[in-house]
């Protein structure tokens, strides 16, 4: 299954066309319009679902099927936590899934960005067994673990790990958080201001020598979005 993530930055009606040339089977989307916005000329072929979750019809998170796998939002979805959507991946083999695009939280600082992911771990800790994958923009690194005390980057990190769940790019890479040499955001699309904000984490049970990553590279994205797709083969 090949699984990609992309902050589009918005109008991703005019830029499907560059991520789809990668035959994705599933889409995870953030800054995504919801559906009702394409024209019939904007229009992404071949879809098998296109579930949209957000409140601002301009800028939600998307997530689409294709090929001969399908998607369904869980039941147990808690909109606490809007931006962090369990689904069931069907097909071939079935996947247990987290779209996730951590948010600041109006009115409350202290729960916002890596704090919600955090709580939603916690909130969903039953559904983190050996078919688990959490992809998306995750807004956060153990750079600014000093900021927070609790729910921080590095405990989420922890806490995944305890379900023996990692983060595939520091595994194929034998990176450490923090230090990571390839970037995923070029914040304002400037090219001094890089960081890696965007992750797929793996049940270790889904990794194999067949297992890849990929991090796009600015030149060919930077005109779409500050951030670049992450492109995920897994078995």
């Amino acid at each position: 299954m090949k699984i990609i993530t992309w902050n589009c930055n918005m109008a991703f009606r005019k830029k499907w066309p560059a991520i789809l040339k990668y035959n994705p089977d599933i889409l995870v989307l953030q800054e995504c319009e919801h559906p009702s916005k394409y024209k019939e000329a904007e229009q992404i072929p071949n879809y098998n679902e296109f579930l949209w979750f957000g409140d601002n019809e301009n800028k939600g998170v998307g997530i689409l099927s294709f090929n001969d796998y399908q998607i369904k939002a869980d039941r147990n979805y808690n909109p606490d936590f809007k931006y962090i959507i369990p689904l069931k991946i069907i097909g071939p083999k079935k996947y247990n899934l987290f779209a996730i695009w951590a948010m600041p939280v109006k009115n409350r600082p202290s729960k916002s960005y890596c704090y919600q992911i955090w709580e939603a771990l916690h909130y969903y800790k039953r559904r983190l067994n050996n078919r688990t994958i959490l992809i998306g923009d995750f807004n956060s690194n153990s750079i600014w673990d000093h900021q927070k005390k609790m729910g921080n980057h590095a405990q989420n990190v922890a806490f995944l790990q305890s379900k023996n769940i990692i983060s595939l790019y520091h595994h194929l890479q034998n990176e450490v958080q923090g230090v990571e040499s390839q970037p995923t955001l070029f914040l304002l699309k400037n090219e001094n201001k890089p960081y890696h904000l965007d992750y797929c984490f793996l049940s270790r049970e889904l990794i194999s020598k067949q297992t890849k990553l990929e991090i796009g590279k600015h030149d060919d994205w930077i005109k779409l979005s500050d951030h670049m797709p992450l492109i995920v083969d897994c078995v």
